[in-house]
C-alpha cells in the first residue's frame, strides 16, 4: 500500500473559505478545491491507494464538528480521517473515547492556528494522556521568529524528548520555512518527518543534509493537498530531493504501512 500521509478535505459549505484563508496566510494558491472527490482523484492519479486526511479546531466550539467530519472522512475506504483536540475544550478526554470507537487513532495539532503553544501546560496534560496507540500530526514553523512561533522545531524537539513513548509526525520536514533550525533540533531524533509544504522551498543543502541526518523509516511522504498535488510532489521526491526510484517506492509503502493499521 502507498499513502499521503497530510491532506486536507473541507465539507463543501466551507471549503472556499478556508483555501481562501490558506492562501491569504501562506501565499501559496492551491492547487485543488479541497472537495473529497477532488482529493480522491488525485490520489488515485498519483498512484497511491490512501491518504490521511487532517483538521485542526480552532477553538473549543470547533472539536465536535471537527471530529464529526472526521469521522466521515474515515468511513471511506482511501482516506483515514484524524480527529483533532483543544487544550481548552473540558470534555477532552470523554472525546478522545468517542473517537476511540469511531476507529479513528489520529490526532492533529496545529498550535498556530488553535491558539497555544507545544510547550502550554493545558496542552501537555493532554499529552501527558495519550499512549503509543495514537499517530500524533503536528504543524510545525512558520514565517515568525522562532521565539514568537507556537511550533517552532526546538518546542517540537522537546515534546518528542519529554514523551519518547508517543508516535508523532513534525510536518514540512520539521518546520515550514525553519529547515536549518530542524536540522539542527528535530533530523536524527525518534520522531517521523513528513515531506509536505517543503520541497518547492528548502535550501537543497540543507535538504539534502536532513535526509542524511534522519532515518530513513522515519521519513513519510505527504502532499498537503489542496495547497499541492500529490503526483507532483512524488515528482518533486526525484528531481527536488534526488530520491531513486526504489526509494520513492519504499518511501511510498513505508508511509502507507504506518497508516493502514490505524485504527483496526
Amino acid at each position: 500500500m502507498r499513502a499521503d500521509i497530510h491532506t486536507h478535505a473541507f465539507h463543501p459549505k466551507i471549503a472556499h473559505k478556508v483555501l481562501s484563508y490558506l492562501e491569504d496566510h501562506y501565499g501559496i494558491p492551491p492547487v485543488g478545491n479541497g472537495i473529497v472527490r477532488d482529493l480522491a482523484a488525485r490520489i488515485k492519479d498519483a498512484g497511491l491507494d490512501m491518504a490521511a486526511t487532517h483538521t485542526a479546531a480552532t477553538g473549543p466550539a470547533q472539536v465536535i464538528p471537527a471530529n464529526n467530519w472526521a469521522s466521515v472522512m474515515n468511513n471511506r475506504p482511501d482516506i483515514k480521517g484524524f480527529g483533532t483536540l483543544h487544550p481548552d475544550y473540558p470534555d477532552w478526554e470523554k472525546e478522545l473515547e468517542r473517537l476511540k470507537d469511531e476507529g479513528i487513532r489520529g490526532l492533529k495539532f496545529h498550535a498556530d492556528f488553535q491558539g497555544f503553544r507545544l510547550n502550554d501546560p493545558s496542552f501537555l496534560r493532554i499529552m501527558e494522556h495519550l499512549d503509543e496507540s495514537w499517530l500524533l500530526m503536528f504543524h510545525v514553523g512558520d514565517d515568525l521568529p522562532p521565539d514568537e512561533n507556537p511550533s517552532c522545531p526546538m518546542k517540537m524537539a522537546r515534546l518528542v524528548k519529554d514523551f519518547p513513548n508517543l508516535r508523532m509526525i513534525a510536518a514540512h520536514l520539521g518546520g515550514y520555512l525553519h529547515w536549518q533550525l530542524a536540522l539542527e533540533n528535530l533530523a536524527g531524533l525518534d520522531v517521523y518527518l513528513d515531506t509536505s509544504s517543503s520541497l518547492s522551498f528548502i535550501d537543497p543543502s540543507v535538504l539534502a543534509a536532513i535526509l542524511d541526518k534522519h532515518p530513513k523509516e522515519r521519513l513519510l511522504f505527504g502532499s498537503d493537498y489542496p495547497l499541492f498535488d500529490p503526483a507532483a510532489e512524488i515528482r518533486q521526491l526525484e528531481s527536488v530531493a534526488g530520491l531513486g526510484e526504489n526509494e520513492i517506492e519504499d518511501l511510498l509503502k513505508g508511509t502507507g504501512q504506518l497508516l493502514a493499521g490505524l485504527g483496526d
